[in-house]
């Protein structure tokens, strides 16, 4: 299966660079998530491999070949944009097939392809419809099966799902793992839902100011993010960061902010002869605040009131006053505390507290022995 590799793409209009010496590999026969917030630069960076827009510097290498040269019709690449842009006066067949009927594919040769990707997607029945007979989630997986349809082992999809409601997304998300696992191909997907890309990536590509700030498998990279904008795009709710300083003392080295001081072990390779102190910035995610439970000594014990708690249904999000910080946490509802009650206290293990550098927002310490999550 093809592997992909970007070597300091970059493009920029005008005086605006949306990506700046970019530089990543894209996985061979993994789910592939590019994730950043919204106009990053996700959509750009999927026109770039496919070749709809030429970059202004950098290659790409598809199986190790540069395309730059290569139209996007020897590219070979499947590709579902973001918007559905069904034909109105065409069949649902008819749309399905367009890119190999483009190809000079055989009629008898696209009809076995549509049926079966049809088939996969569930949505044989509606081969004959046109497109003003579907409803939004139908056309959406119309849209998909037109992208995957193409005799290929590399697709890309552009935020495919952007629109539906849960439910449907949630369907979605099944069908596409298991469409991948059967085509045996390389997908990228762009999403800025870090939902998303937790149930779907093997691996995530964090896409921040123009650069790929990580890359790895999506579980290395949430339980342990080597840069704090990794920790604050793949996760829900927001991560709490706290500005704090790094000290060290007799060869101990300590966290320290507002509400708590714990001791930390330094990230390998980073030296413990900083001064008496530096700048940095400490992460604690939502599901590591824990409200409510039997308080344990080596944990961080923090005071906070109860501002607004958010019922999702099977869990609350609460957020809390810690003094002048705001702090957001998750809640079971099985859990049964009290949210009117005075003195609730929020304790966090130590090695759930991660610690970046305030200049590059590298990670430089975790809490506690080093292990983190």
């Amino acid at each position: 299966m093809p592997s992909v590799e970007f070597r300091r793409l970059s493009k920029r209009y005008g005086r605006d660079e949306v990506l700046r010496a970019l530089s990543t590999t894209l996985e061979s026969d993994r789910f592939n998530v590019v994730l950043g917030p919204p106009g990053c630069g996700k959509s750009l960076l999927l026109r770039l491999m496919t070749g709809l827009e030429p970059a202004d510097a950098g290659a790409i290498l598809i199986d190790g070949r540069d395309v730059g040269d290569l139209s996007p019709g020897e590219r070979n690449i499947g590709y579902v944009p973001q918007s559905f842009a069904l034909y109105p006066h065409y069949r649902v067949f008819d749309n399905i097939a367009y890119p190999l009927t483009l190809a000079g594919s055989r009629r008898r040769d696209a009809e076995g392809a549509v049926r079966r990707i049809a088939e996969m997607l569930r949505i044989e029945a509606l081969l004959d419809k046109r497109p003003d007979q579907l409803s939004g989630g139908e056309k959406q997986r119309v849209a998909i099966a037109r992208g995957l349809v193409k005799d290929t082992t590399l697709f890309v999809l552009d935020d495919p799902l952007t629109g539906l409601d849960f439910k449907l997304r949630e369907q979605l998300f099944d069908d596409l793992r298991v469409m991948r696992e059967a085509l045996g191909a390389t997908f990228v997907y762009t999403t800025s839902d870090p939902l998303e890309s937790l149930i779907l990536a093997d691996h995530v590509h964090l896409l921040n100011d123009g650069r790929i700030v990580e890359a790895g498998p999506v579980e290395a990279v949430y339980r342990a993010p080597r840069h704090l904008h990794s920790m604050q795009l793949l996760g829900f709710p927001r991560t709490n960061v706290l500005a704090g300083t790094l000290e060290t003392n007799s060869g101990r080295v300590t966290c320290r902010t507002e509400l708590f001081e714990v001791p930390v072990t330094l990230s390998d390779g980073e030296a413990s002869d900083f001064g008496a102190s530096r700048g940095v910035k400490a992460g604690v995610r939502a599901e590591h605040l824990v409200l409510g439970d039997v308080l344990r000594d080596r944990n961080v014990h923090i005071p906070v009131e109860v501002v607004l708690a958010e019922d999702l249904g099977g869990e609350l999000v609460v957020h809390l006053d810690a003094g002048e910080h705001r702090l957001i946490t998750v809640l079971r509802h099985e859990r049964g505390v009290d949210l009117d009650e005075r003195d609730l206290i929020a304790q966090v293990a130590p090695e759930s507290i991660i610690v970046f550098d305030d200049e590059h927002l590298q990670c430089v310490a975790s809490g506690g022995d080093g292990r983190r999550g």
